[in-house]
């Protein structure tokens, strides 16, 4: 299992499609907008044979049974459902979204406005392995860096005063999404990427439930973002 930066892979054709937004993103001269942290994301590379692939669940049972592993906790699919609910958004379209990722293994990861998703896992996973072996992806038609890893703590990314709340099934506040959203100002959610357990983050202020049910955190994402969208008016 690897650290990155141990080797570079070969590029990847998910870096080739930039999908536009409404009106660029910035933290200057634009306060309101949602933050979305992905926490405990399972994004971890693995050497077999010559090349490097993304470890799951599905692929390396093996493995994973030799190092003691629960299979439970390599679940990159999450990570690739929710990013994909996330930048299809009209939220994101819009310029109103921001997202990051919070590895298991304490990586950061910045997630451009403009980056569009893989729609196949196995891409979404070459575009994993070469993000965490060269830190960034460029796009192949631009000289934009579509994902980065960036240095910890993700709160020095927060605006100043920026409200910060976590989703959790368990919390005993449930309340629509939209009334998250405030009139004009810059909030942070914090969603688990993982298959269970709960997130347990000491730079949120507060959590709340989004439903009556338990959900996945793609449909989390989904609902957030459609209950943001509503209270912002954004179609």
């Amino acid at each position: 299992m690897d650290k990155p930066g141990s080797k570079r892979p070969s590029d990847t054709e998910a870096t080739s499609v930039v999908a536009k937004i409404a009106r660029p993103f910035g933290k200057d001269g634009q306060s309101k907008r949602l933050i979305v942290v992905l926490e405990k994301a399972s994004l971890e590379t693995v050497k077999n044979g010559k090349t490097f692939e993304l470890l799951n669940c599905d692929k390396h049972k093996g493995l994973l049974k030799k190092h003691n592993r629960d299979l439970g906790s390599c679940r990159p699919d999450i990570t690739h459902q929710c990013l994909m609910m996330l930048m299809d958004s009209p939220l994101n379209r819009a310029g109103l979204l921001q997202v990051y990722i919070h590895t298991t293994n304490n990586i950061l990861i910045e997630v451009h406005p403009q980056t569009r998703i893989p729609r196949t896992f196995d891409r979404f996973c070459g575009l994993m392995v070469q993000l965490l072996h060269k830190l960034s992806v460029r796009a192949a038609d631009a000289n934009l860096k579509l994902m980065k890893v960036i240095k910890n703590p993700v709160t020095d990314y927060f605006p100043p005063g920026c409200k910060r709340m976590c989703m959790s099934f368990g919390a005993t506040d449930v309340v629509h999404p939209k009334t998250l959203a405030p009139p004009n100002e810059a909030v942070a959610c914090v969603i688990g990427a993982m298959a269970h357990g709960s997130v347990d983050v000491d730079y949120t202020e507060k959590s709340y439930s989004i439903s009556n049910y338990p959900l996945s955190a793609a449909l989390t994402c989904t609902k957030l973002c459609s209950g943001f969208e509503e209270k912002w008016g954004i179609i």
